[in-house]
C-alpha cells in the first residue's frame, strides 16, 4: 500500500517527476475509476466514466458521460479500453488534474 491509498504500487520504476510513486507528486482529493478513451496524448489519457441521470419529466434515467484527462506516469502501460483508478492532484496542466494510480482490469488486447 503507497500514498495513503489502497492501490498496488507498479513494478517498473521510472524517472517522472510527476508520479505519484516514484516522483514528488502527492494525491488528495476524489478517486475516479473509469475507462481508458484515448492515449494519443505525450504522457496523458483520457479516462471516460458512464453514469444515470434522473429525469423527473419522462421518470426515466438517461446516459451521462464524463471524460477527464490525466496523467500517466512512464511506469504504467497502459492502454485504450483499461479500466483504471485515477486520483486527484495538484493542477499539472491547464486541463490535468489527476493522475494514474491503478490499472484494475486490462481491456481485449
Amino acid at each position: 500500500m503507497a500514498l495513503g491509498l489502497n492501490v498496488t504500487e507498479p513494478e517498473d520504476t521510472c524517472s517522472d517527476d510527476d508520479c505519484p510513486f516514484h516522483g514528488e507528486l502527492s494525491v488528495r482529493g476524489q478517486l475516479i475509476e473509469g475507462e481508458v478513451a484515448s492515449t494519443a496524448m505525450d504522457k496523458t489519457v483520457v479516462v471516460e466514466r458512464e453514469y444515470d441521470v434522473f429525469v423527473p419529466k419522462y421518470d426515466r434515467y438517461m446516459k451521462r458521460r464524463s471524460r477527464v484527462p490525466a496523467h500517466a506516469p512512464e511506469c504504467f502501460d497502459v492502454s485504450e479500453g483499461d479500466t483504471v483508478r485515477i486520483a486527484e492532484t495538484r493542477p499539472l496542466s491547464k486541463t490535468k488534474s489527476h493522475a494514474l494510480v491503478e490499472i484494475t482490469d486490462r481491456g481485449d488486447a
